[in-house]
């Protein structure tokens, strides 16, 4: 499975769930659709690999989606005079997927979850997407080697926090 194509399918299948309040497999579904119809690099995929990416894909988006009241809640520590809420749709979706693989996905090292991430923002973002996830996310990863916790410690210690 080429993980790159996979999670530009996660960041269009979260704007899809946020835009259109479709479920993950709906959304997952829609862009597999429309990327058939462009003819773009996910619709070059072999059935075989499209059934498995589909899996992958859902799950890493059901999982984002489960946690996202967490993840904004972690994100909201790294903007500055910015609430989650204000940022474009694709910066969040994008900021929101990145954190949640390095919250909870220990098979993805985290420099690989930033670099792809602002490889994301620039694809499918405005001039400066970029440099904000970089900068957003970079500070995040920051803050946790100071502190010596692991990413995923942290997220445990957040959820946490959010149901007391």
């Amino acid at each position: 499975m080429k993980r790159r194509i996979a999670r530009e399918m996660a960041i269009q299948s979260l704007y899809q769930m946020e835009m259109n309040g479709v479920n993950p497999e709906q959304a997952v579904e829609m862009v597999m659709d429309e990327a058939k119809q462009e003819e773009s690099e996910i619709s070059s995929v072999h059935e075989r690999e499209a059934k498995a990416m589909f899996d992958h894909v859902v799950a890493w988006v059901s999982k984002t989606w489960e946690e996202r009241a967490a993840i904004d809640e972690r994100l909201a520590l790294y903007l500055k005079n910015w609430q989650v809420d204000r940022l474009s749709r694709v910066d969040r979706q994008i900021l929101r997927f990145a954190a949640y693989e390095l919250m909870h996905r220990e098979d993805v090292p985290p420099k690989v979850a930033v670099n792809e991430a602002v490889v994301l923002a620039k694809h499918f973002g405005t001039d400066e997407s970029g440099k904000f996830v970089n900068g957003v996310l970079g500070q995040m990863l920051r803050e946790f080697e100071a502190q010596g916790t692991s990413l995923e410690q942290s997220a445990k210690e957040l959820g946490q926090e959010s149901k007391e």
